[in-house]
């Protein structure tokens, strides 16, 4: 049986998250109109939601 590689990440889901949909923000900026920027669009409005998730998970109340 192989072993599983496991690393720790440098950064919290949510700073990586809102990373990730700030580049996608600022990619979708520079796309001209159509579908891919669009699609950039929705992409990043995902990633905010489960910033939005994650936060709302870590609040006290449901813990």
């Amino acid at each position: 049986m192989s072993k599983r590689r496991r690393f720790k990440q440098s950064q919290s889901l949510e700073v990586r998250l809102a990373a990730k949909a700030e580049h996608l923000r600022e990619k979708a900026g520079k796309a001209p109109p159509g579908t891919e920027r669009e699609t950039l669009l929705r992409r990043a409005r995902q990633f905010e939601e489960g910033l939005h998730m994650s936060a709302w998970l870590r609040t006290p109340g449901l813990q």
